[in-house]
């Protein structure tokens, strides 16, 4: 079959899998305080990056606290589909048994990548320097995502891309071994694309450097250190300079994975709106290339003190305690955008609930996250009453004060796009109205947080 129409019907069958599951449309209604002891789910990016590198290593990585969303998932099958046995233990302990940087197998079939953009460039950097060929399909809204700031780099190494139009998915990539060691300076902060590039050096002989403008998430070179390969990171003229030395030989780990930062995030909001919340939420990661939300949030008035502050697994972690206060609106400056690039949605419905205003500028990446969240959380807010104006590269939020916002109005739902975080977002909104906030599919949540809706019942019973 040409590759065009391979392409066509790798498209299809992926658009077919994103409507695989009828909508889940749900109203989130006013509740009661939050208060407790809560645990939120596993990293999602230190998951990814532990079974992609225990997947590498020459014996079993086991990994406990592992985020057992579909995103995570996708990863986990796209390794085994590689060779990697990747399977998870009554304990619910996962054990990895890796077959070897520079030992990956052609795939059999198309890996499928359902919602997840971390997945697809990461295993784009892995494949990349591997002499394999494999096809990356994924749902609607993924298949929207672009790749081409994966591709421009790792098409210096010497891989090949037949992509779809406008580079994105369903594409093809042929890997190539040898590959060629570069130096690619980011032209965009994006822990993804750096990410690829040092995955790719893995196999690539001599040393593969990349340039980092604005310090990014820091989980890769954390994790490639402590599976035993060779990194130097440095600065030079203000700049951070990653350098990993190829050919590596990992070796396998215990891991102990920390609570998901963007996870808590919701918690953590959600609990400083709501009158009388006092809540405890355990294990949270705090890397500080991750934690900017909970220092903008204190900026504005909320009340989140660290316990226990403590290492776990190379990570620092520490139970965040929440208590509901009176939150200011402030200007948020966008050099703090790439270490919490993932939680504006819900910065936004903080911002609308403040006294005064909120201004955000630099945050033109959001445009092409799973949805372009300016305009989604834009339309979302004023659907339930918030005044919102949005900017090119920003949003512009009138807080109530503390008033309740009104909510949406009757038989009108918000549109999540297949957008987890807007629909987490919404639903914390929602919680906080006066009427509820109805939003059409709930369904795009279990990609990163499968128990949010349990535990959001739990925490205000």
């Amino acid at each position: 079959m040409p590759l065009s129409k391979r392409l066509l019907h790798q498209d299809q069958i992926g658009r077919a899998l994103s409507h695989s599951n009828p909508p889940s449309p749900k109203r989130f209604v006013k509740q009661g305080a939050l208060t407790g002891r809560i645990r939120v789910p596993g990293d999602k990016s230190i998951s990814h990056r532990s079974i992609m590198l225990g997947a590498l290593a020459v014996g079993e990585t086991r990994v406990t606290g592992l985020l057992e969303g579909e995103d995570v998932l996708a990863t986990a099958a796209a390794m085994r589909a590689m060779g990697a046995s990747v399977e998870r233990g009554a304990d619910a302990t996962w054990r990895i048994n890796g077959v070897g940087v520079g030992a990956l197998l052609q795939p059999d079939a198309a890996l499928e990548m359902g919602n997840s953009g971390t997945s697809t460039r990461l295993l784009m950097g892995l494949i990349a320097s591997h002499p394999i060929t494999a096809m990356f399909t994924g749902d609607a809204s993924l298949s929207k995502r672009p790749m081409g700031r994966v591709i421009d780099p790792l098409s210096q190494i010497g891989a090949s891309f037949e992509a779809s139009s406008g580079g994105t998915l369903p594409l093809m990539l042929r890997g190539i071994s040898p590959a060629v060691p570069i130096t690619y300076r980011l032209p965009v902060a994006s822990a993804q694309v750096k990410s690829a590039v040092l995955l790719a050096g893995l196999n690539t002989a001599g040393i593969t450097t990349v340039i980092e403008p604005v310090p990014t998430r820091d989980h890769s070179e954390r994790m490639l250190r402590g599976f035993g390969a060779k990194l130097d990171v440095g600065e030079e003229n203000g700049e951070r300079v990653i350098a990993i030395h190829g050919e590596a030989e990992l070796q396998p780990q215990d891991i102990v994975v920390p609570g998901d930062p963007s996870s808590a995030a919701f918690f953590v909001v959600a609990a400083l709106l709501v009158e009388g919340s006092d809540l405890v939420i355990e294990n949270v990661g705090l890397n500080p290339t991750r934690a900017a939300l909970f220092d903008v949030l204190r900026d504005m008035g909320g009340q989140i003190e660290e316990l226990d502050r403590r290492e776990v697994g190379g990570e620092p972690v520490a139970d965040l305690r929440v208590r509901h206060s009176a939150l200011i609106g402030v200007e948020v400056d966008p050099a703090v955008v790439p270490a919490m690039v993932d939680e504006f949605p819900v910065l936004f419905v903080a911002a609308a609930l403040a006294e005064g205003t909120t201004t955000t500028t630099g945050l033109e990446e959001l445009r092409v996250k799973e949805s372009d969240r300016l305009a989604a959380m834009a339309a979302a807010l004023k659907l339930a009453g918030a005044r919102v104006e949005e900017q090119e590269d920003g949003l512009t939020i009138h807080g109530t004060g503390g008033t309740p916002l009104p909510g949406t109005p009757e038989g009108a739902e918000v549109t999540t796009h297949l957008d987890h975080r807007i629909a987490m977002a919404m639903a914390v909104a929602g919680i906080v109205s006066r009427d509820g906030v109805a939003l059409d599919d709930t369904g795009p949540i279990a990609t990163s947080f499968p128990t949010f809706e349990r535990l959001l019942e739990s925490a205000s019973a």
